[in-house]
Order: structure tokens, then C-alpha cells, then sequence
């Protein structure tokens, strides 16, 4: 899919882009320059994004990583 640039610096995002993504007037959008490309990316409420891992990791599956962790000398007792 391609789009033009507007003499406005506006893009339309296709129709059938549009329904398979639901997007719709009024929603919010990022764009996220990584140096090569640039991405369109759906802006979320927290609302929205409550709940999105539920199930997706478990606890085992982090591994904590201390290897940069200074802790600091216990008091000595006098």
C-alpha cells in the first residue's frame, strides 16, 4: 500500500486498512521514527491497555538480573 503526502503534510490511511485495524475518527496516533522508517502506531488509554499480559508470562519466566546491583556494607558493631 502506498499514500501521498498532502501539500497539507496529511496521509489517508486506506479503507481496507481502516476495517481490518477499526480504526476510527478521533482515535490517537504515534509515529515512531527509528532512523529508516517511520511507524503509525494506535495511541492506548490506560483503560485500554488494563489487562493486555493477563496470562502471557508467568512469574518463572523472569530472571532477575543483579549483576549491577551495588548493596551496601553491613554496620559494623562497636
Amino acid at each position: 500500500m502506498s499514500v501521498t503526502l498532502s501539500s497539507k503534510y496529511q496521509i489517508v490511511i486506506p479503507e481496507a486498512l481502516r476495517k481490518r485495524r477499526n480504526y476510527q475518527p478521533g482515535m490517537k496516533f504515534d509515529f515512531i521514527d527509528d532512523g529508516f522508517s517511520v511507524r503509525l502506531v494506535q495511541v492506548k488509554t490506560m483503560k485500554e491497555l488494563r489487562g493486555f499480559l493477563k496470562g502471557k508470562m508467568k512469574p518463572e519466566d523472569f530472571q532477575r538480573d543483579e549483576s549491577d546491583v551495588e548493596y551496601p556494607d553491613p554496620p559494623t558493631q562497636k
